[in-house]
This record gives C-alpha cells, sequence and structure tokens, in this order.
C-alpha cells in the first residue's frame, strides 16, 4: 500500500530538488552580473574614444578599440615607479606578517605559560580599534624615529604581528595533530624547529590565506602611502592612481582613468584567481576547532 504513495513522492522530490537548484543558480548567475556591471563599465570605458565616453549607455560596446589609450596613460604616469615601489612594500608586508603571525599563532595555540588566553583575548581586542585611533599616535612616532617619506611606516608593523592574522593560524595550529609534535620531541627538536619544520609546511593553506589577505591590503592601501610618502619616486600605486585623477581632474578623461584602473587592477585578479583555492581551504580549516 505504501510503495505506490512512495514511487510518487520521489518524482515530486526530484522536481522539488531541481527547481531549488535552478533558483539557486539563477540567483547565483544575477548577482554575477550585478557585481561583474561596474567592472564591465570598466573595460568598455578604457578602450572608448573620448568623444564615445558619454555618448549612449556606458555599456554600450565601443565602435573602435582605442588600445593606445593604455600607453597614454603610461606614458602620463610613470606606473612602472609605482609597481616597483608597491612590489617591494607588498613583499615585505607579506614577509613580516606570516613570519610575526604564525610564529604568536603557534605560541598561543600549542605553548602553555601564564595568562595566554587573558593574553590572546587582549590581541583580539586591538580587532576592534579602527585605524583611524592609531593613526595620529603612529605617525608622531615614525616622525620621531625619522622615517617619513620612506617605506618603514608601511612595512614594519606587519612584523609585529596582525591580530586577524594571529587569530587564523592559532585556529589552523589547533586542528594539527599533536602526536606529530610529540613525536618530534621525542626525536629532541626544539620548539622553534617543531614549528618551522612541521607546523609550518603543514600550514600551507593559512599562509596562503595570509598572503593574500595581506597582498589585497596593503595593494589597496591609500592612505597609508598619502600619510607617509611624500615624494612621487615613493608613491605607491594606489597613490599614483589618485594623483593621476587629481591631476585631470578638469577635463576628466574618463578613457584614461579607466584604463589605468584596468592597469592597476590586472596583478589583483592574477593573484586572487591562482590562489583562490587555497584561500577557501585556509579559512574553512581555520574555524573548525576552538
Amino acid at each position: 500500500m505504501n510503495q505506490p504513495q512512495e514511487r510518487t513522492r520521489l518524482p515530486s522530490r526530484r522536481r522539488m530538488r531541481a527547481a531549488e537548484r535552478a533558483w539557486t543558480y539563477g540567483l547565483m548567475v544575477a548577482l554575477s552580473i550585478v557585481f561583474l556591471a561596474p567592472f564591465a563599465w570598466m573595460v568598455s570605458t578604457s578602450l572608448k574614444p573620448s568623444d564615445q565616453v558619454v555618448a549612449g549607455s556606458p555599456f554600450k560596446p565601443p565602435e573602435t578599440l582605442e588600445w593606445r589609450n593604455y600607453a597614454d596613460v603610461m606614458r602620463q604616469a610613470p606606473f612602472h615607479v609605482y609597481f616597483k615601489n608597491t612590489a617591494v612594500v607588498v613583499a615585505l608586508s607579506i614577509l613580516g606578517a606570516v613570519l610575526s603571525s604564525s610564529l604568536c599563532g603557534y605560541g598561543f595555540a600549542r605553548l602553555r605559560f601564564p595568562g595566554r588566553d587573558k593574553l590572546f583575548l587582549f590581541v583580539l581586542a586591538t580587532m576592534m580599534l579602527p585605524p583611524a585611533v592609531t593613526l595620529i599616535p603612529a605617525f608622531v612616532i615614525f616622525r620621531y624615529l625619522g622615517w617619513i617619506n620612506t617605506f618603514k611606516p608601511l612595512v614594519l608593523p606587519f612584523f609585529f604581528g596582525v591580530p586577524f592574522y594571529i587569530f587564523l593560524f592559532r585556529q589552523f595550529f589547533r586542528t594539527i595533530p599533536r602526536d606529530l609534535e610529540d613525536a618530534a620531541k621525542i626525536d629532541g627538536a626544539t620548539s622553534f624547529e617543531t614549528f618551522w619544520r612541521i607546523m609550518v609546511p603543514l600550514s600551507k593553506p593559512a599562509v596562503i590565506t595570509v598572503t593574500i589577505f595581506t597582498f589585497v591590503m596593503v595593494y589597496n592601501d591609500f592612505m597609508g602611502p598619502l600619510v607617509y610618502l611624500n615624494s612621487e619616486s615613493k608613491w605607491t600605486v594606489a597613490l599614483g592612481l589618485a594623483s593621476l585623477q587629481g591631476a585631470l581632474m578638469y577635463k576628466t578623461p574618463w578613457n584614461f582613468i579607466m584604463a589605468a584602473s584596468v592597469i592597476t587592477l590586472i596583478p589583483a585578479l592574477l593573484v586572487f584567481f591562482a590562489s583562490q583555492r587555497y584561500l577557501v581551504e585556509g579559512i574553512v580549516t581555520s574555524g573548525m576547532k576552538v
């Protein structure tokens, strides 16, 4: 008696699942179009002649592709200098963030010392401070040290640990079995050797996640270079792009500005698409054990 009813329920359940799946995919496609629309407008505008920028729909494809807009904007501003400065700041910041935050995270995850949990809560509490609160005291300190118009104020803070990255590494290290550490201790390894030879190689997703976050944060940072860098020869990409827009604000050639925006966006897109799998894995596994 129940078999015919179960047979009739199976197709209905399948149809419901198919409808839910179609609704989910449709919503994702619609949201993707909404988020990609500004990017499409930026690329389309960067390839238009000046007389077509404000004519018609902003999403209308250009009638003729003006690839020389990219060459003209590269001649308008020394972007090769901006990219070189940004590469130096990003590389040193990533190095400092990974080394310091992983060491602190390992200490909070594995080492036992009085007040460890309270100190960890204090580190997390510093995440609640907005950057504007510490901007003026940090500027006074760096000016006293004579570091204004150098890369040191932009780089050295990362060598003293980032609270969110410390939390990320701590959570990831707590997912690694203690048997590996015990085996290393039996072999005579010190705590630092255990950290460097065992924990760091096993924490590749967390390292890549911190690398991506640091890259995006430093690469897009505008306030730091604006406050600490005075000479144009030390400007980063974000500051150079803003200065280009300010220099051209009276005639506003949006095709040039959008071409410069596309140029500055390419490195971030390459880094993200090359490591997005590790980014998701690092975030998911870092929250498995509290």
